[in-house]
């Protein structure tokens, strides 16, 4: 058994839309060979293989890696709503820290369709069921909004009434999401708006406009995990370990009819707390941070649900830059969600890339300077957050 991880090897098919966007066995097996290269080992090399993606037929993680090779590995399906990514990135820590594999791989994908997220199953219970009733018992019916427009449009509406802040804090964060991904080349939009186009795009709830909500996207990430032991054995590179992990699901708050806790926020604070005292930092000790904007909404409530900053403050936060280069704290260099992409499959396993490449030093235009430390967030409806810290070691 061991009791640390390493992240030997990040890769990353760009992010594209429905319309551009390659298969999806296509991607992850670009994904795939791309963090295989960068970690220094052969396909071969690899114990154990979990695959994410939301959107697919059973077995879609062994038809992706079967481009790669056919080893005979396990290779272990996981879906986990949006938090997929990070949820096969935590199965996979879990299996090296219990002595079954020294070195795994994870790979998310996902080949979305154009338009809002749908259930695909009409014939049984749909597992968001409660959480769209509670939203209608507070907020009314709204049948012709999609529904994770509803409530996390909802989560706005209650932290906007609790603290009393205007639309325009959300409308800023979509403003700094553009800014951040005009440097990434793997991101799906980096051209630039200004406050002004954000709050004048079309509304989708209020106080959600379009350039708020992040867009239907393709894409995939992966990501080689070892033992200390297996990296020196093999000379591989042991720069980045994953020091805290910590993935959590709704408790009776959630349905309590708050509508913060609905979409998660209580969730995200607990994951959050559990990694700080895992690894004994504090969040004042964190420079950078990937986190889930999937509506800008939820990157105002996950700044104060993770503790970047004390609760009904992120407007200060934000008005003084504190979210941004020169701030605090950086988050979402990326340009997250909303720019990037959100394909759910392979989210959270970009999110371990791109910090990954920070605490190298490698994110170039995007760099944050000095980093060695990186916090890591990413939510699911229905619901799971996962949260883990990277460490730069040595």
């Amino acid at each position: 058994m061991t009791d640390r991880v390493f992240v030997a090897g990040v890769g990353m098919a760009p992010f594209a839309t429905p319309r551009t966007s390659a298969p999806y066995d296509r991607m992850a097996q670009e994904a795939a060979l791309r963090a295989l290269a960068d970690a220094g080992v052969a396909y071969g090399d690899v114990q154990q293989a979990y695959a994410g993606y939301v959107y697919g037929d059973s077995a879609g993680g062994q038809n992706a890696l079967y481009r790669v090779g056919m080893s005979g590995i396990p290779i272990v399906n996981v879906n986990n709503n949006c938090s997929t990514g990070s949820s096969a990135l935590w199965l996979a820590r879990q299996a090296i820290l219990g002595g079954g594999a020294d070195c795994v791989l994870v790979v998310g994908f996902e080949q979305m369709q154009r338009g809002a997220l749908v259930s695909h199953w009409e014939d049984r219970p749909a597992p968001l069921a409660r959480f769209e009733e509670i939203a209608a018992e507070v907020q009314g019916e709204h049948p012709d909004v999609p529904s994770a427009a509803r409530l996390f449009g909802g989560a706005g509406r209650e932290y906007m009434e609790r603290y009393g802040v205007g639309p325009e804090l959300f409308a800023r964060i979509a403003v700094k999401a553009r800014r951040h991904a005009r440097h990434n080349p793997n991101a799906v939009f980096r051209d630039q708006v200004t406050l002004d186009e954000v709050l004048q795009s079309s509304m989708i709830f209020d106080p959600l406009t379009r350039l708020q909500c992040c867009p239907p996207t393709c894409g995939a990430a992966a990501a080689v995990l070892v033992t200390e032991g297996f990296a020196r054995s093999r000379g591989l590179r042991t720069g980045v370990a994953i020091s805290a992990q910590a993935l959590t699901t709704d408790t009776p708050q959630s349905h309590s009819g708050d509508r913060m806790s609905l979409v998660g926020y209580e969730m995200a604070r607990a994951a959050a707390d559990q990694v700080y005292e895992q690894a004994g930092v504090a969040p004042e000790d964190i420079p950078v941070v990937e986190l889930h904007d999937c509506f800008t909404t939820n990157e105002v409530l996950s700044y104060e649900a993770l503790r970047l900053t004390p609760e009904g403050t992120a407007e200060k936060f934000v008005r003084d830059g504190d979210h941004t280069y020169g701030g605090r704290v950086v988050t979402n260099p990326s340009g997250g969600l909303l720019s990037k992409g959100h394909p759910l499959g392979a989210t959270g396993v970009a999110q371990c890339a791109e910090l990954t490449w920070q605490l190298r030093g490698e994110a170039e235009a995007r760099q944050v300077q000095g980093a060695s430390l990186a916090l890591q967030h990413n939510i699911g409806l229905g619901g799971a957050a996962v949260v883990t810290l990277y460490e730069k070691v040595g």
